[in-house]
């Protein structure tokens, strides 16, 4: 993995949470050295204690880059301890929802490259995907950068216009919780057919996880899957006849569920 000049000028982190640790986890093994990292975190996990990096030290006068990783509400707290940063050679990335670039160009100051960015919590095994979009600072070596940084987690893909960033919050960033969700409810439709609660959550768990891992390995759409498995009158068929049906099935109950998650990140961007 090729950190760039992080090695020399180093990596600051600010807020070292699940996310935060997920990405440290990657950068270490992937050869970035800890004595590169510095970690800003009131309450730091005994993990992150132990990794050698930083920890709530003086900064270097001049990182390469500053990754933003608090939650939102703690925003107000926790960036005037970094905003001097600003103004110079220093990338700032967030990964905060919901938190606009205008945001951070006002908190650093004229000039600061800022890239923001929506990773979601697969992230935590290394099967994440992260969108990301910066200002006009950001020349391609700093994109690039940012992209091996998240890379470090999982995919990347890079945005048009920032105003997509709310449908990809409601798309991936909140769709594991869709995901966990269906596991939930498949089991325990599960359940009320008469199987017993633990085998019917290993099935539904099982299932939803390997058809995933099919879909990306697969050559086929997940379209063509999912013809492939539906047999004429079928068990299958009976089962996506509710499932499809235009009034109350998947189609119009998720695109509801996307445009109603899209809709608050609107609101929470204003």
């Amino acid at each position: 993995m090729d950190f760039g000049d992080i090695t020399t000028r180093g990596l600051a982190l600010l807020g070292c949470g699940k996310m935060g640790s997920a990405m440290l986890e990657g950068w270490l093994k992937g050869g970035l050295s800890p004595s590169a990292v510095w970690v800003i975190d009131p309450v730091p996990s005994d993990w992150v204690r132990s990794q050698g990096v930083h920890l709530n030290e003086t900064l270097p006068e001049d990182p390469a880059i500053m990754i933003v990783a608090v939650k939102p509400q703690m925003m107000g707290d926790a960036l005037p301890q970094v905003t001097a940063k600003g103004g110079g050679a220093t990338v700032v990335l967030s990964i905060a929802a919901g938190t606009t670039i205008a945001t951070f160009e006002a908190a650093f100051g004229a000039g600061t490259p800022v890239i923001r960015a929506m990773p979601n919590t697969p992230a935590a095994v290394g099967r994440g995907i992260t969108a990301l979009i910066g200002n006009d600072n950001v020349n391609e070596d700093r994109l690039a950068l940012a992209e091996t940084l998240l890379g470090a987690v999982g995919k990347t893909v890079r945005l048009e216009r920032e105003d997509q960033m709310d449908a990809v919050t409601a798309v991936s960033g909140s769709g594991p919780a869709y995901v966990f969700h269906l596991i939930e409810t498949l089991a325990a439709a599960g359940e009320a057919e008469g199987l017993p609660r633990d085998l019917a959550m290993e099935l539904a768990l099982t299932t939803v996880s390997g058809a995933g891992a099919l879909a990306e390995a697969s050559a086929d759409s997940p379209t063509q899957l999912r013809i492939n498995v539906t047999s004429p009158k079928g068990t299958t068929e009976a089962a996506l006849r509710v499932l499809m049906d235009e009034n109350e099935g998947f189609p119009t109950l998720l695109k509801r569920a996307v445009h109603a998650a899209a809709e608050r990140g609107r609101e929470l961007g204003k």
